[in-house]
């Protein structure tokens, strides 16, 4: 006698829970898109370099130590050197990012 009261609350446990299931499955595919996220920045050069923009090229934040800012330029170079294919201007604004990011100018000392 026991047996088909157990087999019939087991049939309702299975169609409560597909119920539940098919409403949590039609919320989810009726949620509004969430925008992802970009990895990179999209944007242009600005005539001077600002210190966020070389720490934006270089991929590290703008209070980051020397020695994080040597590695990231050392990374960011090997991938876009001129020797190996890379452009000469990219390699450029990576130079110029790594030493504003240094604290160190173009007029800051002698060539020779």
């Amino acid at each position: 006698m026991a047996t088909p009261f157990i087999a019939g609350l087991a049939v309702a446990a299975a169609a409560m829970a597909g119920k539940y299931g098919i409403q949590a499955w039609h919320s989810f595919k009726t949620r509004p898109p969430r925008p992802r996220s970009r990895r990179f920045y999209d944007g242009g050069f600005q005539q001077t370099m600002t210190r966020r923009e070389a720490a934006l090229i270089l991929g590290v934040r703008e209070s980051a130590a020397a020695d994080k800012v040597r590695e990231a330029h050392r990374r960011v170079m090997v991938a876009n050197h001129p020797d190996a294919g890379g452009s000469h201007y990219l390699a450029s604004k990576i130079n110029e990012a790594k030493d504003v990011m240094l604290g160190k100018t173009k007029n800051s000392g002698s060539a020779f």
